[in-house]
């Protein structure tokens, strides 16, 4: 009999406050599954491949230009695989890529901020990431928490400054 083989994840989660940007608005921006490039940071380009905007089973391309260091271009082809507009929520799996993810699953929520100062006009909204993925080559689980929390309030502060 072989020796059974313990398989385990990596599970995070990051949050970002958006101050001046309702949860609808910025629900608008997160569920635009194929334009991540815009709000991203270290996402170029970003297409659809098949599927409807808005529905499971849309698959998007993500591309990041090369740099000096790295002359190999990153790019993932990711498939929404939960869509609740009513929730403000969302998730994806990361199905090919050349980052090193074998196994990839994101939800992202948006949530309204109650009990807010008046001056913000009820405009405060909160953004959460969580993700659970094999361990990938190279990576410890903080550096992928940090990246996921980099993003996030990247993200965060281009909403605060756009919407």
């Amino acid at each position: 009999m072989e020796p059974e083989t313990v398989v385990f994840k990596w599970e995070g989660k990051q949050a970002a406050q958006v101050n001046g940007v309702t949860a609808e608005q910025a629900w608008l921006v997160v569920s635009d599954f194929c334009n991540v490039h815009e709000w991203f940071p270290t996402v170029d380009t970003c297409s659809r491949v098949e599927g409807t905007d808005g529905q499971t089973g849309l698959v998007r391309y993500c591309a990041s230009t090369a740099t000096k260091e790295d002359d190999e271009t990153k790019w993932a082809k990711e498939r929404l695989v939960e869509f609740d507009p009513i929730g403000r929520c969302l998730s994806y799996e990361v199905l090919e890529n050349n980052v090193g993810f074998r196994s990839y699953v994101a939800t992202v929520k948006v949530m309204q901020v109650d009990g807010v100062d008046e001056s913000d006009s009820g405009k405060v909204c909160r953004i959460e990431w969580s993700f659970v993925s094999d361990p990938v080559d190279g990576w410890k689980k903080e550096d992928l928490e940090s990246y996921v929390g980099f993003c996030l309030k990247h993200m965060a502060n281009k909403m605060e400054m756009n919407l």
